[in-house]
């Protein structure tokens, strides 16, 4: 997978990976990746909403030993 920018948002609570994801797809192209790394549990499914929300598609979720990895696809 060709990740065309990561962000860290581990420690960071609920609403705010979500919020910073927000602010790095708005500077990204239509189809690019985006990582979003996270240690919130409710991320996983704050993530998916947010997909849902917002028509971007969220290509891959998976659970790290306590981080949580996202990757989005900017629509």
């Amino acid at each position: 997978m060709d990740i065309h920018k990561e962000i860290d948002t581990r420690g960071l609570n609920c609403p705010l990976p979500i919020l910073k994801a927000k602010k790095a797809l708005a500077d990204m192209e239509s189809g690019q990746l985006l990582k979003v790394v996270a240690t919130d549990s409710g991320s996983m499914r704050d993530f998916q909403a947010f997909a849902r929300q917002t028509g971007n598609e969220l290509v891959e979720q998976q659970q790290v030993g306590e981080e949580y990895i996202h990757v989005l696809r900017r629509r």
